[in-house]
């Protein structure tokens, strides 16, 4: 379904944009550094357990030596009880209805930002932009920028010293 954004418009104007309503849906799972602005995205087509489970086993193979802490909301399927977390993987649960406790939360709306405001005929059509907006948009630069928040900055300095 096509989102309207916010567009600049003479006062009283409503933005034109096309408009479809259909419900196809994939789905990315991604995890942001703000430290060094490493990133890992996986496009899946069910939001679930499962699914979830092949990103944390994905992600841990990603610099394998490598320990990651992933900041999460409460959702179900981050909390099920046939979950496997990796061992150079900890989850760490913000508290419930604190979306802006995740830094992650700003990379979503990023992305999101790029891709609203069009019609995607075919759910191909939507991964293949989706695909060229995260090989030409996301980038170290842009993560870091968007998920170095000073607090989570400052704090891995002072127990990691770096």
């Amino acid at each position: 379904m096509t989102i309207l954004r916010r567009m600049i418009t003479a006062r009283g104007v409503k933005p034109i944009a096309p408009y479809q309503h259909k419900f196809k849906n994939l789905y990315l799972f991604g995890a942001f550094s703000g430290i060094n602005g490493n990133h890992f995205l996986l496009e899946m087509p069910y939001c679930n357990s499962d699914t979830f489970q092949i990103f944390l086993d994905l992600f841990a193979q990603h610099n394998p030596d490598e320990f990651k802490i992933l900041i999460l909301d409460n959702g179900a399927f981050h909390h099920a009880k046939t979950l496997i977390i990796p061992d150079n993987i900890a989850l760490l649960f913000i508290p419930p209805y604190n979306p802006e406790l995740n830094p992650a939360e700003n990379m979503w709306q990023f992305i999101k930002e790029k891709v609203s405001m069009g019609v995607h005929k075919t759910l191909a059509e939507l991964q293949q932009t989706l695909s060229q907006t995260l090989n030409n948009d996301v980038n170290e630069t842009i993560v870091k920028s968007i998920c170095g928040r000073k607090f989570y900055r400052s704090n891995f300095q002072c127990i990691f010293n770096v």
